[in-house]
């Protein structure tokens, strides 16, 4: 009987933390969101001088890299496009100015990606996982709540940038 009280406890636990860690990702995006309309279209799509990237391009890469760190490596659809995945992916950098479509798209995206990922981690649809070697902390991700923890690591990093970016344009 203590095996499966343990068992239960550390599914509970487990519970709690994802909880958690998808309440935290809400958050960086609400800061992520406030940031986008509290400047124009123009602000969002400056590069600084000494950066590579503006404030469009990090919050279309953490979308993006959400959507591959969680589900592609969990071998689910993506909820962004191939396109929108080849602009913004890890190692590419600002090519061109977005469009009001595409910051409407991405505005919404900030909200409809992380509430799929709560309903969809809320009705165990990750099942799979296929093991990723980060390269920003040389971190192994084996199921889809590594992934999710690590996300927000990764959120919180172009968070910062986003910041320092909005002071600089």
């Amino acid at each position: 009987m203590t095996f499966i009280f343990n068992k239960n406890l550390t599914f509970i636990k487990k519970i709690i933390t994802m909880e958690f860690e998808l309440d935290t990702t809400q958050k960086a995006r609400t800061l992520m969101m406030k940031v986008l309309d509290a400047h124009s279209l123009e602000d969002v799509n400056k590069v600084p001088k000494g950066f590579k990237n503006n404030i469009f391009w990090n919050v279309a890469h953490v979308i993006v890299t959400q959507q591959l760190l969680v589900y592609k490596l969990s071998g689910l659809p993506l909820m962004v496009s191939d396109e929108m995945v080849n602009l913004y992916k890890k190692d590419t950098k600002t090519e061109r100015d977005a469009t009001q479509a595409e910051l409407d798209e991405i505005k919404g995206l900030l909200v409809s990606t992380i509430e799929k990922t709560k309903a969809d981690y809320d009705n165990k649809v990750f099942k799979n996982y296929n093991a990723y070697t980060t390269s920003t902390s040389n971190t192994t991700l084996t199921c889809a709540e590594d992934a999710i923890a690590f996300n927000n690591f990764h959120e919180g990093m172009h968070l910062g940038y986003i910041l320092a970016l909005r002071k600089n344009i």
